[in-house]
């Protein structure tokens, strides 16, 4: 199944995206909010492969707020 809260951290990331370019109705910053907390929880409980991985969906969410 893998891992739950890197799942959970990717669907965050995409959701803050689509906020951010108005494709869904929510608040930017609390869909940043909710991605830069889910990322944090998933990089605690990541592999290696995983942590790349997350440090590339870090640095997506960083362009959104820039």
């Amino acid at each position: 199944m893998g891992n739950r809260l890197f799942q959970e951290a990717r669907k965050a990331v995409a959701q803050a995206k689509q906020a951010a370019s108005g494709k869904i109705d929510m608040s930017v910053d609390r869909a940043i909010a909710i991605a830069k907390n889910a990322l944090s929880s998933a990089y605690a409980h990541s592999n290696t492969a995983e942590k790349a991985q997350l440090r590339q969906f870090q640095a997506e969410l960083d362009q959104i707020t820039q």
